[in-house]
């Protein structure tokens, strides 16, 4: 038989303030903070590799800190982490802003093509 699946985690704002915190403080950890800029150095900038590369760097290192509130161990738990604290964004303007401040972190910034630039006038 299939075993029922694994409560869904529940946390109040204030607690999910304290695991976005603890989330973004594990990012400047030394050994993260190498993991991270070796993946970006590998991806070169380039959206593709960066999700290839980056972003399952960033889904353990979440894992890793989350786990411990009850979000499962797999990309699963990070989504829905990522879920809830979205959901918290439009009440708190302290998740709001620790959110922005987590996605700085896994995103690269964008840059943007020079005006008038690559595409050639015909």
């Amino acid at each position: 038989m299939a075993s029922a699946p694994a409560p869904q985690p529940t946390l109040t704002v204030e607690q999910a303030r304290v695991v976005l915190s603890e989330v973004i403080q594990a990012f400047s950890v030394p050994e993260n903070v190498a993991r991270m800029d070796e993946a970006r150095e590998s991806a070169c900038n380039d959206m593709g590799k960066m999700l290839q590369l980056v972003l399952p760097v960033a889904t353990q290192i979440q894992q890793e800190v989350i786990k411990a509130y009850g979000f499962n161990n797999e990309g699963e738990g990070v989504l829905k982490f990522a879920r809830l604290v979205k959901m918290y964004e439009t009440q708190d303007p302290e998740i709001a802003a620790m959110s922005a401040k987590l996605k700085s972190l896994l995103l690269p910034p964008l840059s943007t093509p020079p005006i008038g630039g690559a595409i050639p006038a015909s």
